[in-house]
């Protein structure tokens, strides 16, 4: 087991790099003057060339990556070239309020999956086909749009809930929760649909093989077969389908943040981009980068739990 982690680590570890590297290079390749982007049109030529100096723009790509990397290994993502607040603060509370935002639609998204999905294929028939019409209505409506008509509804006619705006936990638990209620909601029904599905053909799957007709036939009743065995059996393929769901959600948590104003990583990278913040960009794609290995070493010891055939070799 402690093998198996620390090679994922190493491959983990690898794949950041790889992905800063090549960020790094599209990002300086592709963005023009950024000493300009950053000053605006009208300042002259001597201060945008003090400027890229001062950033060390004038220098080799090479340089500059290695440069970059260095600090960033010592825990120095820099300073932002337009707020010059340090990149690893702005992303701490940044990232707090996608976190909280993506856990929450992950935790619901599974509990409601979990249960749709042996609803499904338990009962079969028109609930099967009422659970299925679900999904391919949770895939087909964008998530922007139902949050629009999350905020219409019951922020704006009837009160229920705030339409923009964030409560840190540490402040209200109350108010957060009214803060991320609507968001949640939002990233929820596609990750819903997408994992119910799984479920319900893994369930549907396991209910056909041989060990669940040992069970009952030794007068274990269906409900404790599939709650004790076959959602144990069913739940690794939905494990993996809701590990990609979670890593879906840190982009699509982007367009939800920008309609209720929440002050996540979405929205600063959106301001960085537009602004030729590199560093920023540059903090927010390692962040969410570290965060997909994390999670895909997460999702692989979960299936291991769940099923012992699973070997971690």
């Amino acid at each position: 087991m402690l093998t198996f982690i620390v090679r994922r680590l190493l491959a983990g570890a690898v794949l950041v790099l790889a992905v800063s590297m090549i960020s790094f290079t599209l990002l300086y390749a592709g963005g023009g003057n950024i000493a300009r982007r950053i000053l605006g049109q009208n300042a002259t030529e001597e201060t945008v060339a003090q400027l890229a100096h001062e950033l060390g723009l004038d220098q080799p790509l090479i340089g500059q990556y290695t440069g970059w990397l260095t600090s960033a290994l010592s825990g120095d993502l820099g300073v932002s070239w337009v707020t010059s607040q340090s990149v690893a603060v702005s992303l701490g509370s940044r990232l707090a309020v996608t976190l909280s935002l993506v856990i929450c639609t992950t935790v619901i998204a599974a509990v409601v999956s979990v249960g749709l999905g042996v609803l499904a294929a338990r009962r079969g028939g028109w609930v099967d086909s009422v659970v299925q019409l679900v999904g391919v209505i949770g895939f087909a409506i964008p998530g922007f749009l139902v949050a629009l008509y999350l905020v219409i509804w019951f922020a704006i006619d009837l009160g229920w809930f705030r339409a923009t705006g964030y409560t840190p936990i540490g402040e209200s638990f109350s108010g957060w929760v009214n803060s991320i209620t609507l968001p949640v909601i939002a990233l929820s029904l596609g990750a819903i649909a997408a994992v119910a599905q799984q479920v319900r053909g893994s369930v549907i799957d396991a209910m056909s093989r041989d060990y669940v007709r040992t069970l009952r036939a030794r007068g274990l009743g269906l409900t404790r077969v599939v709650y004790e065995h076959v959602l144990r059996n069913a739940g690794g393929p939905a494990l993996a389908v809701l590990g990609v769901q979670f890593v879906g959600l840190l982009g699509g948590a982007v367009i939800v943040e920008q309609v209720f104003a929440l002050p996540g990583i979405g929205q600063l990278t959106v301001t960085a981009t537009g602004g030729g913040d590199i560093p920023v960009v540059m903090g927010v794609v390692v962040a969410t980068a570290v965060i997909v290995v994390i999670v895909n070493l997460l999702i692989e010891l979960g299936q291991a739990a769940l099923n012992p055939k699973v070997r971690l070799s």
